[in-house]
């Protein structure tokens, strides 16, 4: 009897299956999923760089 080794052994892991089973419409769908990432990126990349998201509107003066 060695000193750790008892009750039941594990099974060893059988290595993952590939699911290969891709059609049209799984790639569609992980086409648009990366463009509105990108997009959603993009967008964050514009909104810190701090400045105006709309250019426009009336600015008010400090005079009281």
């Amino acid at each position: 009897m060695s000193g750790r080794q008892g009750g039941k052994l594990k099974p060893l892991k059988a290595p993952k299956k590939k699911n290969n089973d891709i059609d049209d419409d799984d790639m569609a769908f992980k086409q648009k999923q990366k463009e509105e990432a990108a997009k959603l990126k993009e967008m964050k990349d514009k909104a810190s760089k701090g400045g105006p998201l709309l250019g426009g509107g009336i600015k008010k003066s400090g005079k009281k």
